[in-house]
Order: C-alpha cells, then sequence, then structure tokens
C-alpha cells in the first residue's frame, strides 16, 4: 500500500498538456527509458536463493519491475529478517553486475535528446534507487537531459511512487498543474493521481492486463509518443 506523501497542492483545473512547452514531463525509468527486466529477474531470483525461499512463480517474476522490491518480498511472506537478507542479497547483485544488464529502448535517446534540445524540462521519477538510478542514466550518457533523477533513498524510506514523485516535483522544481507523467505501470498511474497528474502509459513496458486502466493516454510506440509530446 502508497505510504502519504508530504502533501502537494494539486489541481482541478484542466489537464496539463503533454506537447505544452510549459509541461514537465516525469519519465520512469524501468520499462519506460530502459529494458532493465533481465538484471531486476536474475537478482531477484538469487536473492529468493540466498534465503533458502522457493523459486518465484513466473506470474510474480513478470511483474517485479516496477513496485518496490521489499514489498515484493514481504508480499511472499518473508518475514522481516528474511525479507532485509534477500533485499541485500539484491541490492549486492543488482549493483555488482544487475544494471548492467539493461538496454535503451530504441528510439528512447534521440527523443530525450530532441525534447532537451527543445528546452522542455524532462524529470526521472523511479521506484528505483536514487543512486542506481542515475549511475544507469550516467551509463547510457542520458543523465544530463533531466533537471533532476527523482528515485528511493537508501534507506527505503521513500520507495513508493508518489513519494518518489512528490520529491521530484519539490526538487525540479515543478507544480502537479503543470506535469504529466510517463511509465508503464498502475504504480505510475496511481501514483500521479495523487497529485492530479495524468499519466501516459507506453505500452513497450511490463505493464500486466488492466494497468492501463486510469491512464490518460496509452501509447504503443516510441514514435507515438514522441506524437504525443510535439517532438
Amino acid at each position: 500500500m502508497e505510504s502519504t506523501p508530504e502533501t502537494l497542492p494539486t489541481t482541478d483545473a484542466v489537464e496539463a498538456d503533454p506537447a505544452a512547452a510549459d509541461t514537465v514531463l516525469l519519465f520512469d525509468l524501468d520499462g519506460t527509458i530502459t529494458d532493465s527486466f533481465t538484471g531486476i529477474a536474475r537478482s531477484f531470483r538469487h536473492a529468493l536463493a540466498e534465503v533458502g525461499a522457493d523459486e518465484p512463480d513466473p506470474e510474480v517474476v513478470r511483474g517485479i519491475a516496477g513496485p518496490p522490491m521489499m514489498d515484493t518480498l514481504h508480499a511472499l511472506g518473508l518475514d522481516g529478517d528474511t525479507a532485509e537478507a534477500a533485499m541485500t542479497a539484491y541490492r549486492t547483485r543488482y549493483v555488482n553486475e544487475g544494471w548492467l544488464e539493461n538496454a535503451v529502448y530504441p528510439g528512447m535517446a534521440e527523443l530525450l535528446d530532441d525534447l532537451s534540445a527543445a528546452g522542455r524540462t524532462i524529470a526521472v521519477a523511479t521506484s528505483k534507487n536514487q543512486v542506481t538510478a542515475r549511475a544507469i542514466l550516467d551509463h547510457f550518457g542520458l543523465s544530463h537531459h533531466f533537471a533532476y533523477i527523482a528515485g528511493a533513498s537508501d534507506d527505503s524510506s521513500r520507495r513508493h511512487k508518489s513519494d518518489v514523485i512528490a520529491h521530484a516535483l519539490r526538487c525540479v522544481p515543478a507544480d502537479p498543474a503543470h506535469a504529466v507523467m510517463i511509465g508503464d505501470r498502475s504504480h505510475d498511474v496511481g501514483g500521479a493521481a495523487r497529485f492530479g497528474i495524468p499519466t501516459v502509459l507506453v505500452d513497450w513496458g511490463y505493464a500486466l492486463d488492466g494497468e492501463a486502466d486510469g491512464a490518460r493516454w496509452v501509447v504503443g510506440t516510441v514514435s507515438d509518443l514522441r506524437e504525443l509530446l510535439g517532438a
């Protein structure tokens, strides 16, 4: 369940236009900018093996990219100490090798280049650890495009999507009335909705059946996203 973020203003005014020059674009990372599933899944399986947990159901593995990993571990029935040990094992493998089992989706680097060149304000809002998110974007030469890269805190006190979005809005800074979320999971849609922010759901990510419900727009390709954003 999402924790309650620090209060930020919401609006009942007309929603932000994704193509408007003053609209701040908040991008998710996993399943939106990069295809990181292999590294996440391998690190997840490694973590469970390290604590002697059962091999996860394939459907569980399908849905791990997006929500906070600690929430997933608790949902599997791991007790507090075991979940913490599994989380440590996950982070160790992911930091050492999993984050490199990753690729930028075709066309995304060029889209970010063009948005940046046009003077658009773009930021990242990801449930991935903030330091790791920046390292990934540095690795792919993309971090300079973003006004701020917001992610989960090291102590996991800021890990749910609404908390991360609140952090991004404060640090850009940005008014929720002039922001649009771009992501691939229901967590993006729900987290943004806490602030009255509409979401563009990208269809190339890791959404499960029904997760597009509640999204204001759904795009099937990077070209479709480019058109929606006026780039």
